[in-house]
């Protein structure tokens, strides 16, 4: 009786899709990646890679990364779409202003993953807070992911700041969808302002 309610147990917890944005990767390389999140089989968001991790992207089967950052970023690393491109896959940029992130941007980025959506795509910025928000707005949206269940996986690397949160706001009212659900707290995060 106790090993059939494990059984179940874990069968149930491995089918929810939190459990899918914070399963460890396959690549144990992978894991080493700023705050890497695995939303299903071919989406996943990070921080900035290493150049070691780029090839370690490549070999758990990425074909297309996606950066939404600044290439002047202290962090960024020099020539990296001459890095991903080296090894195969196809680079994406879409510079998004920390301070002034807009529709537009989450817009180009939402195109970018509507015209080849069975691509595995690896989405980054820095530390996975612009990231984790266009997920968050891409797997509502597109991907018909609870808004619960999308803003849980945002929040296991950080809650929006005022900014971020006004944004996924306008985003998801354009979409007709509230960000009202049982468990959301939207208060604003004061860190990194």
């Amino acid at each position: 009786m106790f090993k059939n309610n494990i059984a179940i147990i874990l069968s149930l917890l491995m089918s929810s899709p939190l459990w899918a944005a914070e399963a460890a990767p396959d690549n144990a390389t992978l894991a080493g990646v700023i705050n890497f999140r695995q939303y299903s089989d071919t989406f996943a968001s990070a921080g900035q890679p290493t150049i070691e991790q780029f090839s370690a992207i490549r070999d758990a089967g990425y074909q297309r990364v996606i950066y939404i950052a600044f290439t002047n970023n202290q962090n960024a690393i020099a020539n990296a779409d001459q890095v991903v491109k080296g090894l195969g896959m196809d680079y994406i940029q879409i510079p998004v202003d920390w301070n002034n992130p807009t529709k537009r941007d989450f817009y180009a980025f939402a195109d970018t993953m509507q015209r080849e959506s069975d691509m595995k795509t690896l989405l980054h910025c820095q530390v996975n807070a612009r990231a984790t928000a266009f997920s968050f707005l891409y797997r509502v949206i597109y991907d018909d992911v609870s808004v619960a269940d999308a803003k849980a996986d945002m929040n296991s690397v950080w809650q929006p700041n005022e900014t971020w949160r006004d944004l996924i706001f306008a985003v998801l009212a354009e979409n007709d969808i509230s960000p009202v659900c049982e468990g959301c707290d939207w208060t604003p995060s004061t860190a990194g302002n």
